[in-house]
């Protein structure tokens, strides 16, 4: 089984707040204490942290739910219940966070230590001492806590790499990536060896270092989804540089400019701004025969390439990754291309200036199951009832007056309830008056 995932659909529950407590202060000497019942705690958030040490979703393949724990309720004597520890859930860097309800974008974690509030814990709900008032010193009243935001998320990992290696498979890549670095990747004499992107960390001489990825093979019609290639297209959004390689030897009897070209374009139809990523040529496979007349006709036609595009022309390397030729002076001239870069994003850095907008979504809305029967719904309305202690007659009254200041009574009588009429709100039910 590949220990490598880079989707991973999660489900976050953030805790409830506590519940407010109903209490009176009962003293010897003071009869007429008061009303005493504390608040309740915060419930905990649940919290997205970047770990550099993890470099895939794996962890999310089995553990697919995270939930934080509930505030404590409030208690007698005016104390209050103790706020929940958040939950904190390790991420890899590149990881973009998807709410999967809406499609919309919550966070891009690409730094370590950076976080990211996906799900906020409830407030914790009010005891009585903070009803009391004048006209009612004693209250029986008190709410429950606030319910924690609940939410299916999307993961999607986009692997952060300095150097990515680029070219159609066998071309060299994998091999490639094992001799300058300590990563294993699996090699053959065969294509699309490679079925997950590999990462590695190349160190020269003069003590640089820099992180190299080896992703799957591009093939034609890979920005369409044709192979594996969109799978790499996905991952190479956030690689400083590229590392081109190219069979010059033509082992698999493809033509080295063909096989350039062809992925020159798959890249441009992905996103053209990754033409302009700081690119180098590697010309592998050059001890074997036909390689140095294959690299002359390469050349010319390369030149007339990049002129067309009005593009500078990549320096080309000649090397010979299974005998291990040539990658020292490649090695550091691609040190020198990750120092000397710039990473250009595909996308324009957005204006730090946001337009928000008023949510217009109702408070309530009111069905008709039946005759005689209807259903009030809404998440405000909804998240009111919830956080009323049912348990006391105050609390309901208190609860009735709401209702009727959102207008509820009155959309029932303009939708055509009676007197009499049963309405449900969740597990709730009460009777319609007019």
């Amino acid at each position: 089984m590949s220990t490598f995932l880079d989707r991973a659909k999660v489900k976050v529950i953030a805790g409830k707040g506590g519940d407010g407590m109903v209490a009176f202060l009962r003293e010897k000497y003071r009869p007429d204490g008061g009303p005493a019942g504390g608040d309740g705690g915060r419930g905990g958030d649940v919290i997205f942290r970047v770990d550099e040490g993890l470099h895939t979703l794996m962890d999310f393949r089995y553990n697919r739910q995270f939930k934080a724990h509930n505030g404590d309720n409030g208690m007698s004597k005016s104390k209050y219940g103790a706020n929940a520890e958040d939950l904190y859930v390790k991420v890899p860097p590149g990881t973009s966070v998807y709410d999967e309800a809406s499609g919309r974008l919550i966070a891009d974690l690409v730094d370590h230590g950076q976080e990211v509030i996906v799900a906020k814990g409830g407030r914790g709900g009010r005891g009585n001492i903070r009803f009391a008032t004048h006209k009612n010193p004693a209250p029986s009243i008190a709410e429950n806590g606030e319910p924690g935001q609940a939410l299916e998320l999307q993961l999607e990992l986009k692997v952060l790499a300095d150097v990515g290696l680029v070219g159609y498979p066998s071309v060299g890549k994998s091999t490639l990536l094992s001799i300058i670095s300590n990563a294993k990747p699996k090699v053959a004499d065969y294509q699309f060896t490679t079925l997950v992107p590999n990462l590695g960390v190349v160190k020269i001489a003069d003590g640089q270092e820099f992180v190299v990825a080896d992703m799957p093979g591009l093939i034609d019609g890979a920005s369409d989804g044709v192979g594996l290639g969109i799978d790499f297209l996905r991952h190479i959004e956030r690689t400083k540089t590229l590392l081109h390689i190219v069979d010059m030897a033509a082992v698999h009897e493809r033509d080295p400019f063909e096989d350039f070209s062809s992925i020159m374009q798959e890249l441009a139809n992905y996103h053209p701004r990754l033409l302009e990523r700081p690119m180098l040529i590697v010309a592998n496979k050059m001890d074997l025969d036909q390689a140095k007349d294959n690299l002359k006709v390469f050349e010319e036609k390369i030149s007339d390439y990049y002129q067309n595009l009005n593009l500078s022309i990549p320096k080309i390397y000649q090397i010979s990754a299974w005998q291990a030729q040539g990658i020292d002076s490649l090695m550091r001239a691609t040190a020198q291309l990750v120092a000397s870069s710039d990473f250009i994003p595909l996308e324009e850095k957005e204006s730090d200036h946001k337009n928000y907008t008023i949510d217009e979504s109702p408070d309530f809305t009111v069905r008709k199951l039946e005759e005689g029967y209807w259903e009030l719904e809404g998440e405000k309305i909804i998240k009111l009832y919830k956080m009323t202690n049912t348990a006391h007659d105050e609390s309901l009254q208190r609860f009735a007056r709401q209702l009727r200041s959102m207008g509820v009574d009155q959309a029932l009588r303009e939708a055509g309830a009676k007197n009499g009429d049963t309405v449900y709100l969740e597990d709730y039910q009460f009777e319609f008056i007019d």
